[in-house]
């Protein structure tokens, strides 16, 4: 499922436009990434756990030419689904 079609999935459930459905999944997306940014996790409910995770610099090797090169440090996202959404997605 892309963007636009969560987005009128979301719409049609809250009966209501598909340009404030982009809105709300667009600030949601925002404050998700702000907190990321200031080295916050975010936990939703039954949903999941987004939690930032440094990576340190280390050595890669490029595929093609099997060259090392350097990975420089960066900051990630891991995400842990919550109890409620493994109980949804395995309910038969």
């Amino acid at each position: 499922m892309n963007k636009i079609k969560l987005a009128k999935e979301v719409a049609s459930r809250m009966s209501t436009t598909v340009t404030q459905a982009l809105c709300f999944i667009d600030t949601m997306s925002d404050v998700i990434c702000e907190s990321i940014t200031h080295d916050e996790s975010v936990l939703i409910q039954n949903f999941g756990h987004y939690m930032p995770w440094q990576q340190t610099e280390r050595i890669g090797r490029n595929p093609r030419s099997g060259q090392e090169c350097k990975i420089p440090k960066r900051v990630s996202v891991k995400f842990k689904p919550g109890k409620g959404l493994i109980e949804k997605i395995n309910e038969k």
